[in-house]
């Protein structure tokens, strides 16, 4: 990691010759990102801790890249999604050990020492449980808690150099709430008990499965197995119709377990999501969750659709009202309008197509100092109950575009969010 920026300034002098050589500033340009994009991405596939879950975090975001930029690691990408180099399995051994006992063993008739999945602070192995049943026994790296810590603090030090190639993405943004949600993320007594709420209230569901916690410890989570392919795989080989009807699913929990469950999903990354062989849509990792237990916002529902039928005026000052326009800061009502639009955009017609040029088009406008839309979102504020929806919010639009999927977001939001239960007309 200490390397990317003398490297990047190495490209960037071996640029300046190829300039000096006859060769475009555009194409120079172009070359450097590339090649220095690249380089990020296969280091942050080769980590874990820190280093992978930015670049889990980023992934979502893959879709605003240009092809060029992306084409080269999008396999980086979604093995980033949900496969990471595994650790020792002496180290497996010895947490399993601390925290369920010398005679861990006992308690299944067999442990499958391989791992059959690596993340960013622990790995999945497979076994079965002294029942009978096929289990997932995730595992915490040892020391995961402290290195965790320390590779996102090295990792702020970067964010100017990841930013260059997220155009319209905060990553200092993205690190800091990464930083803020690590102690839920390493407490594994905590996830699993987030856990056990989404699988009681999807418990026997036609479309989703949330794997029962079996056993837990501060260390070690013990679930159900789930078999299947992960939504990052179909971005990278599924069908049109899977793509559609999958991401149809996947927004479609992400808005209504709020309200089934009183719990919100926050990491909302395609590693976490699986096609499971009879249809279902399965959904692990419940480290990150922010807790509604009065569902999403009620403004919510009820400014998307002001917004919709273009009230701009009455948008703004639902927003004051909600914090996320400060006391004192003047905008103009329908710039702010204009800006919306990856919010607003998809839920404006029946059915809407999601696809990298689109959200490519919506970052550019704002992001881009030349836009007059750029400037909204230097006088916005997030209010603290409002970071986790954000998050996921633009997660899912990032991940639904890589899918390209397309369906009716407007019937989503008139069943799932409170405020929108009636469809808007055009």
């Amino acid at each position: 990691m200490a390397a990317l920026p003398l490297r990047h300034a190495g490209r960037r002098a071996l640029g300046l010759g190829r300039r000096l050589g006859g060769m475009s500033a555009q194409d120079v340009t172009a070359l450097t990102q590339a090649k220095t994009a690249e380089q990020i991405f296969n280091v942050l596939g080769e980590l874990k801790g820190g280093a992978m879950k930015l670049g889990q975090a980023l992934s979502v975001f893959e879709s605003v890249l240009p092809d060029e930029m992306a084409g080269p690691y999008r396999e980086s990408l979604t093995k980033l999604q949900d496969s990471a180099p595994p650790m020792a399995i002496e180290s497996v051994h010895q947490v399993l050990a601390e925290n369920l006992g010398e005679n861990w063993r006992d308690r299944f008739t067999s442990f499958d020492d391989e791992p059959a999945a690596a993340a960013s602070i622990g790995q999945v192995h497979r076994a079965i449980w002294h029942d009978g049943r096929e289990v997932a026994v995730k595992v915490q790296y040892p020391g995961a808690s402290g290195a965790l810590l320390a590779d996102l603090q090295q990792l702020s030090r970067f964010g100017r150099l990841f930013a260059g190639f997220f155009p319209g993405i905060d990553v200092r943004s993205i690190l800091r709430e990464l930083t803020d949600c690590v102690s839920e993320e390493l407490d594994y007594l905590h996830e699993s008990q987030m856990q056990r709420k989404f699988a009681v209230g999807f418990d026997g569901d036609p479309d989703y499965f949330v794997p029962h916690v079996l056993a837990a410890a501060e260390n070690v989570i013990i679930t159900e197995w789930v078999e299947g392919k992960s939504l990052a795989r179909l971005i990278e080989s599924g069908t049109q119709k899977e793509r559609d009807h999958f991401g149809k699913m996947y927004l479609r929990f992400l808005l209504s377990a709020p309200s089934r469950v009183g719990l919100l999903h926050a990491d909302p990354h395609p590693g976490n999501f699986k096609v499971m062989p009879d249809g279902r849509l399965a959904i692990l990792d419940f480290g990150a969750t922010a807790l509604l237990p009065d569902g999403l916002p009620a403004a919510m529902g009820t400014l998307l659709k002001i917004a919709l039928v273009g009230d701009a005026e009455t948008v703004v000052a639902g927003l004051r009202e909600e914090g996320f326009i400060r006391p004192g800061i003047e905008l103009e009502a329908q710039s702010l309008l204009d800006y919306l639009g990856p919010f607003t955009e998809p839920a404006q017609v029946e059915i809407f197509k999601h696809s990298r040029d689109w959200i490519r088009e919506q970052f550019q406008r704002t992001s881009d100092p030349r836009n007059a839309d750029w400037s909204i979102g230097t006088k916005i504020n997030l209010p603290p109950n409002y970071v986790l929806i954000h998050r996921v919010w633009m997660g899912s639009i990032g991940v639904l575009c890589q899918l390209e999927s397309e369906f009716s977001v407007r019937d989503e939001f008139a069943q799932w969010v409170p405020g929108f239960a009636d469809k808007v007309s055009n």
